[in-house]
């Protein structure tokens, strides 16, 4: 698997293309905001050859939905999310407003997943795994192939999630990544939707809301 990652947004947020057929690709939470970042997203796509097979969202906070509009006007594709978290796609807009920032309600997405679930595109399997907390319908997508999780924003390098946003649930979020994460290889790497990466193994030894 090859992993490319970009930073989009004033937020700082994690977009990452995934590869294993060097010809197409997944994006995961594709937070491009405004036409500068949607051009750098198409130049490294067309710079690797790589065309986008598949759209998904670990969660519907709105920085990672600012470039769903492009990955469907540009390459036709609607995102894949957990159902539960259908009420902050739709209050997204809303939401940008109260960081400053403005964004048009996102495409509808092409349908939902659940937990167990297996996602494949582009060479590429990943497994869908719930860990609400930080939101409703939060998952994660984790490759035990490749050794690597996608964790959107439940789990951080050295943190974890904010859970005082509509429909978080600090409780829910230590259980998730006790239960789902945590169980995992230690050396599994750990991609998040914000900031550095991590290991599973440094989070159990030193992550402070578990150590």
């Amino acid at each position: 698997m090859k992993i490319y990652k970009e930073i989009f947004s004033p937020i700082a947020v994690n977009t990452y293309i995934i590869s294993g057929d060097d010809s197409g690709c997944i994006v995961i939470d594709c937070g491009c905001y405004g036409r500068s970042e949607e051009m750098r997203l198409e130049q490294l796509l067309t710079d690797r050859g790589l065309k986008p097979k598949l759209l998904l969202n670990t969660h519907c906070h709105l920085d990672h939905l600012f470039g769903n509009r492009l990955m469907l006007e540009r390459y036709g594709l609607r995102t894949w999310y957990h159902e539960g978290d259908s009420q902050n796609h739709l209050n997204a807009p809303k939401h940008a407003l109260m960081f400053g920032l403005t964004m048009e309600e996102p495409p509808a997405p092409a349908g939902y997943l659940a937990d167990g679930e297996v996602v494949t595109a582009a060479g590429v399997s990943l497994d869908v795994l719930a860990v609400p907390g930080h939101s409703p319908g939060g998952i994660a997508f984790y490759s035990e192939k490749d050794g690597v999780v996608f964790t959107g924003d439940a789990l951080f390098a050295g943190s974890i999630g904010r859970s005082d946003l509509p429909g978080g649930n600090h409780g829910q979020l230590i259980e998730s990544i006790r239960r789902r994460l945590f169980t995992m290889p230690p050396e599994t790497v750990v991609y998040s939707g914000h900031g550095p990466e991590t290991t599973i193994g440094r989070e159990i030894g030193s992550n402070p809301f578990f150590v």
